[in-house]
């Protein structure tokens, strides 16, 4: 791996809000039985749901279940054992619904992140401790027993020199929900989400109205956290982007793993749609009056209703304009 330069941006204090990421790390095949797994997965369930009660989610892996729970037995196997219930709860956690963290992932895998002597670059301590490092309020969730039961964890990030990031983490039931108590409160309106957004996303150009078209819609905190992460994405991209305004190497792999493929969280309308809808996705230019942007990049929220995030491409030297969120404008 090789070590890249990068400037850190810190995020103004209040609109960063607490997330926690289950540590894959603490399934390292401790567990002398089934039974024994199972006690502590139960623990990490209780933790999510006081997670949920303060209006977050646990994310985690797709690749949680491909963990050893011991030598030979992983954490799917194990699975198979539970009651039916149990494993369709644990199976649409951990294999279809998530959340999971990998989807908005921050750092690289060319980074080089290592904790004690290992290397822990692409799991969920790598990518919590370079959300720490970046000013996002991530923390760890881990299984008990385990080797991971300590606080905080320091994680050693080598780029340009040699840097020491203190990971919180938790372990137990009490000490998570005493920590959700003091953590600022989520998002919980469309208002909040704007000004959260604005504050956030500062390499991003938001025309005046374009939140009021949330108006009229009931709010959801899992829409909120669908388009605060595709606004983040945005802003990475924004941020890897050279001063001959082409994309840096970084900017390259945003772009390949957030809008290319079929399940790209951003994508250009169809020649069909730009024919039919040619009205819906045109927009006043944020600056300049009586000035018109066809915007059909759009990242989308696939909630109910479907939320899309409409914004002009950047040229050299502009700004990427965020002209419009809100409900899908291309149903037919």
């Amino acid at each position: 791996m090789t070590s890249l330069t990068r400037t850190w941006t810190f995020l103004p204090d209040g609109v960063n809000k607490m997330e926690l990421i289950l540590n894959d790390l603490s399934i390292h095949g401790q567990f002398h039985a089934v039974t024994e797994f199972r006690e502590a997965v139960d623990r990490i369930i209780s933790m999510r749901k006081v997670a949920q009660k303060f209006g977050r989610e646990l994310y985690c892996h797709r690749n949680t279940t491909s963990r050893l729970i011991d030598p030979s037995t992983t954490v799917f196997d194990a699975i198979q054992t539970f009651t039916r219930e149990e494993k369709r709860v644990f199976l649409s956690w951990f294999t279809r619904q998530g959340p999971f963290w990998e989807d908005v992932h921050h750092h690289n895998p060319n980074d080089w992140l290592q904790c004690g002597n290992d290397i822990v670059t692409e799991t969920a301590v790598g990518e919590v401790a370079h959300c720490s490092q970046v000013g996002i309020d991530y923390r760890l969730v881990s299984l008990m027993p385990s080797d991971w039961e300590y606080s905080p964890i320091i994680v050693t990030m080598l780029v340009n020199g040699s840097t020491d990031i203190y990971v919180e983490n938790y372990w137990d039931v009490a000490a998570l929900e005493t920590a959700l108590q003091v953590a600022e409160k989520p998002v919980s309106s469309w208002r909040q989400l704007e000004s959260v957004a604005k504050a956030r996303f500062q390499l991003l150009h938001f025309s005046e109205n374009c939140f009021r078209h949330l108006d009229g819609y009931p709010f959801g905190s899992g829409s909120a956290r669908g388009i605060l992460s595709r606004l983040d994405i945005l802003n990475q991209l924004m941020g890897a982007i050279d001063n001959s305004g082409q994309r840096t190497s970084e900017g390259h792999r945003i772009y390949q793993d957030h809008f290319t493929g079929e399940n790209s969280r951003f994508s250009d309308s169809s020649d069909t749609e730009k024919r039919e809808f040619t009205k819906e996705l045109t927009f006043p230019h944020p600056t300049i009056n009586e000035q018109y942007l066809l915007c059909a990049w759009h990242g989308k929220v696939n909630n109910k209703p479907p939320i899309r995030i409409h914004f002009a491409w950047p040229e050299q030297d502009s700004p990427l304009y965020v002209v419009y969120i809100g409900k899908k404008r291309t149903m037919q």
